[in-house]
């Protein structure tokens, strides 16, 4: 099963390579490209029957670094040559041939042509259409330990590889419906696809939620429709939370959409749905009329939920110290740092402890750990959302409160933290206070101070509030 899920996170990663190309015949070649270098092999290749002829053709071949490409030479191969090969297609089996020494006495002509190539191992796979053998692709020389695995991955792709050759023989037919079709099988990675005309605005929906059909009062996918801002707009006012409706909507807009595309291979947006959870927005371009502008793109959303969790994790894990839960020194620095470079006005405090290593040294450290979380959560409370409240080390904690700049206000602050702070109550130092001295400077906005220059500040009207016996707040004064 871990296996299995591993080749499909492969194979989303293949397809959303492969989906930045503009041709079947890019994408095809990069969608074995990126294959081939996750499999680790020598070469992988797509061969193609010509039954009329009863020839297979090379049409599309990988080769590693240092590998010498066999394609020119592999063109109108007798499918007599390799009979043995469809006889097993025939019985549902893959061709997997680990020591092409142990085929040399019973298949002489297959084995004298893999050797000029090589090639001492290979898995191939047969290419399905509509349940007839079409042609085969397989790897040459894969790792020694991965045959047996390999044969399941090429066939979880091997729907995928035909989604892609006929996306290619049916734009021969009608481009349009070659890449209708084939974004049909591509729109599996996604939650639902959209193929636009950035021009008329009409669109075709390629993919999307059961939910959003029914909405749409519609037992199907429907075919064209006239506006693709209006339709997109109704949507996202149904499904999108409505803290990001207003830029979702301009991440939608049709008419600079071809000056952002400009140069890229593709733009995104982050939003949140009522449906999917965290979700990811993306305009890829299909192609460009004559002058080079824009002319059709998808549209595509995908959920990133779980891995949007992951990554809130991680950036918490990343800013907070694990203890207290509030920020900690390295992200409260960076924090400070952009106030003072926004030269947002306000007052830096410095809050200590006294004697806490007492604490530590008499009720042990355990103690100690209770009565630091316990300031963190009272100097957390005692704030608002947009202050900053952030462990230093060990006792050691500092706030910068926005908006504060006078000793009236400062002073109300302070008289409202030590309130707090005196109810902390910790069960296993029931008996013993916990005092602590603050110091504090203003910040106008005005002048060009780095971190450490306001810390040390308010340092040293910490060092002036350790002079004083019980809860103490000394302001900086310049001298």
């Amino acid at each position: 099963m871990q296996a299995i899920m591993r080749y499909e996170l492969v194979i989303n990663e293949a397809l959303r390579s492969a989906l930045m190309f503009d041709t079947p015949d890019e994408q095809i070649n990069e969608f074995i490209r990126f294959f081939g270098k996750h499999i680790g092999c020598d070469r992988i290749y797509i061969f193609e029957d010509n039954k009329k002829e009863h020839v297979t053709n090379n049409t599309y071949e990988w080769c590693s670094e240092g590998i010498q490409p066999e394609i020119d030479f592999l063109q109108g191969v007798d499918m007599d040559i390799i009979d043995w090969w469809y006889k097993a297609f025939d019985k549902k089996e893959n061709v997997i041939i680990q020591d092409v020494e142990t085929i040399k006495k019973d298949h002489a002509y297959t084995y004298n042509t893999l050797k000029v190539q090589n090639v001492t191992r290979l898995v191939v796979c047969p290419i399905r259409y509509k349940d007839e053998i079409s042609g085969f692709f397989g790897v040459d020389n894969p790792p020694l330990d991965k045959h047996s695995s390999l044969t399941i991955f090429l066939d979880m792709i091997a729907t995928l590889v035909v989604s892609f050759l006929k996306i290619r023989n049916s734009q021969n037919k009608s481009k349009q419906e070659a890449k209708l079709s084939g974004y049909s099988a591509l729109a599996q990675i996604y939650t639902s696809m959209h193929y636009i005309n950035v021009k008329t605005q009409k669109y075709h929906i390629v993919k999307t939620e059961p939910e959003i059909l029914k909405y749409l009062q519609v037992d199907k996918i429907n075919d064209v429709e006239d506006c693709f801002s209006d339709h997109i707009y109704k949507i996202h006012k149904e499904f999108c939370q409505q803290d990001y409706v207003d830029r979702e909507i301009e991440f939608m807009d049709l008419e600079t959409l071809d000056e952002r595309l400009r140069g890229k291979k593709s733009i995104d947006s982050v939003f949140y749905g009522n449906i999917s959870g965290w979700c990811r927005g993306r305009y890829i371009p299909v192609d460009y009329d004559e002058d080079g502008h824009l002319l059709h793109v998808l549209y595509c959303v995908e959920c990133i939920d779980e891995q949007k969790r992951r990554e809130d994790k991680l950036l918490y894990l990343a800013q907070t110290d694990t203890m207290t839960g509030v920020s900690n020194r390295r992200s409260g620095e960076k924090m400070i740092e952009r106030v003072l470079d926004n030269k947002i006005s306000g007052m830096m405090c410095l809050v200590d402890c006294d004697k806490f290593k007492s604490i530590n040294d008499t009720y042990g450290h355990m103690a100690g750990d209770e009565v630091i979380i316990a300031i963190a959560h009272t100097l957390q409370k005692s704030c608002r959302d947009k202050d900053i409240v952030m462990r230093l080390g060990g006792d050691e904690f500092a706030l910068y409160i926005p908006g504060v700049t006078n000793r009236k206000c400062a002073n109300s602050f302070f008289k409202r933290l030590f309130e707090n702070l005196k109810q902390i109550h910790v069960e296993s130092i029931q008996n013993h206070p916990i005092v602590l001295s603050l110091g504090a400077c203003f910040f106008d906005g005005k002048e060009d101070l780095s971190f450490d220059e306001l810390y040390c500040r308010a340092d040293s009207a910490m060092y002036e509030s350790k002079k004083i016996t019980g809860y103490s707040a000394t302001i900086f004064r310049k001298k």
